[in-house]
């Protein structure tokens, strides 16, 4: 409850009981932050580039996993030559380049270093706007760097540097500068729930960080192959909600679907008759709910086959056969496009 004053207390104003000590003159805001800190900057290095094919530079990135995997963005990493990665106990090692993503500004680097501490990732389909979003890293190379905020919104959708469009991109008020690129945005519990990724220059407050969700799926094909190789349909688009009734007569099993915002002239789904402001619903017998759920369908074994997807158009309930094409190589690529 707020304390309400009053005028006779004498000893409204006073300065809090210093033998409480820190923990106690902490507020509860103070003390979720101070816990999030303890709990994950042993996990949070910093990433210097030290050749490569754009010259020196550097960002932020966090450990995966117990053997020495750390993701980080793309473009913090991609075309490195010479990697140094620094722990949080000033600690120094070369790092090893598993694998990088263009389409969605992740990669895996990996170092040799023994009794190193990981994060734990969170299910990004549960933040709530509003909650609690610290962010942690390397701002122009100041190492363990807090900064604290909201998530503001869920749900944008920018361009990574190969040109697609990526989707699920959350938005929070989390102080970000350069270089805290590929660092950890974390909830009050301490866990990652995104990757921070972006600024616009000169807004203020405006950050961005790629889901976790994201991060998840491509860092583990990352590890196991050092790639992605991904299939395509050929739209782009955003998680929406389903009206219940279409949802109860339709006997959905989601409350969600895909809406598609555009679809690539002469692509598979143009091709299968997907037209923009559908709603992919399924894909394959499996329920399509959000991007991730298609992204995640779209893998290379789905490149050349036809498979049924399921789609609403209005009220109506459709299916139409397409057959995913590859997602060619960044450099094969003529013009940027949106790809799904």
């Amino acid at each position: 409850m707020t304390p309400v004053w009053d005028s006779s207390d004498s000893s409204f104003g006073a300065l809090p009981d210093e033998s409480l000590g820190d923990a106690g003159l902490l507020d509860v805001y103070s003390q979720t932050i101070a816990a999030v800190v303890n709990r994950v900057a042993p996990s949070v290095v910093n990433i210097r580039v030290l050749s490569g094919e754009r010259g020196p530079g550097g960002g932020s990135g966090f450990i995966l996993a117990r053997d020495g995997f750390i993701l980080t963005n793309n473009h913090v990493v991609n075309g490195a030559r010479e990697i140094e990665v620094t722990l949080r106990d000033a600690r120094v090692y070369p790092a090893q380049l598993i694998g990088t993503d263009p389409e969605t500004d992740l990669a895996v680097i990996r170092i040799d270093a023994p009794e190193v501490q990981h994060v734990r990732l969170a299910d990004s389909s549960q933040i709530r706007v509003g909650q609690i979003a610290v962010a942690v890293g390397s701002p122009y190379g100041f190492q363990q760097t807090v900064t604290a905020g909201i998530v503001s919104a869920l749900g944008r959708s920018m361009r990574s540097e190969s040109g697609r469009l990526m989707d699920e991109i959350i938005q929070t008020d989390a102080a970000l500068n350069p270089g805290n690129s590929g660092g950890p945005l974390l909830n009050s519990a301490g866990e990652v729930i995104g990757v921070n990724t972006a600024v616009i220059l000169p807004a203020q407050g405006i950050c961005f960080a790629i889901a976790s969700n994201t991060a998840k799926f491509v860092a583990g094909w990352l590890i196991k192959d050092g790639r992605i190789r991904r299939s395509s349909i050929g739209v782009a688009g955003q998680n929406v909600p389903l009206h219940p009734r279409v949802v109860r007569f339709h006997k959905l099993p989601n409350e969600r679907g895909v809406l598609v915002m555009e679809v690539e002239p002469g692509g598979p789904a143009a091709i299968a008759g997907l037209k923009a402001n559908d709603t992919i619903v399924g894909f394959k017998g499996q329920p399509i709910a959000t991007v991730d759920d298609l992204h995640k369908q779209l893998v290379a074994a789905e490149i050349g086959v036809a498979s049924p997807l399921m789609f609403l158009r209005g009220t109506e309930q459709l299916f139409c056969m397409v057959v995913p094409r590859e997602l060619p190589p960044l450099a094969a690529r003529n013009r940027p496009r949106a790809h799904q």
